[in-house]
């Protein structure tokens, strides 16, 4: 009888919260033989014991070790990665006033941040002036106070950042991560491969027995 397949699939890094930690918590399973996909997904990989926030770098021979114990009629086939870590986390508790309050303060910082920015680039490039010039051009006199002008301008800017950030819309208007993005996962893959590379030089990765 030809054995089943069994795909795997893991990530380079994942966060967990429980100290039991299962096979579908840190891997991706696909397999013909639904019966043993679902008992691999609940069966246990690791128990940790750590009191504190800890990472482990583990080996995916550790993985397979455990697949083939329980089900050596099941062909592995590896499309992840060779070695992962586990980033465990105490959970804490955080108490609703504080989420509050760094919700508040957070939004007063963007508050006051945007509008800083604003008045500091108007008053740079002289925009009064520039509203003075096109309303003395299209009218024909100098006007004595507000106009229509600054009208249009203050709320053309208030529709446009609305707009440009998608605050009205549950659809992205672009897929695509900003530099900033891009930045903190190349920083995390680096990060991930400098703990994995130095848990191996130091014969800590948690590999097969």
């Amino acid at each position: 009888m030809k054995n089943s397949i069994l795909y795997l699939k893991i990530e380079q890094s994942m966060d967990i919260l429980n100290k039991r930690v299962y096979l579908e918590d840190i891997a991706k399973i696909m397999c013909n033989d639904k019966k043993a996909e679902h008992e691999l997904n609940k069966t246990i990989f690791y128990t940790i014991t750590a009191k504190e926030d800890t990472k482990y770098m583990f080996s995916v021979m550790k993985v397979i070790e455990l697949i083939e114990k329980s089900h050596p009629e099941l062909d592995v086939v590896n499309l992840g990665e060779s070695d992962f870590v586990l980033n465990y986390k105490v959970p804490k508790e955080q108490k609703k006033t504080m989420e509050y309050c760094k919700v508040a303060f957070v939004s007063l910082t963007a508050f006051f941040g945007g509008a800083f920015s604003i008045m500091t680039f108007n008053t740079d490039v002289s925009v009064s002036e520039v509203f003075d010039k096109i309303y003395l051009l299209v009218m024909g006199q100098a006007k004595s106070s507000g106009s229509i002008v600054e009208i249009g301008y203050s709320l053309g800017l208030i529709v446009g950042i609305l707009v440009f950030f998608n605050h009205f819309s549950n659809k992205q208007r672009h897929e695509d991560p900003t530099p900033i993005e891009v930045e903190m996962r190349i920083y995390e893959e680096d990060v991930n491969k400098a703990l994995i590379k130095e848990a191996a030089r130091e014969g800590k990765t948690i590999d097969a027995n």
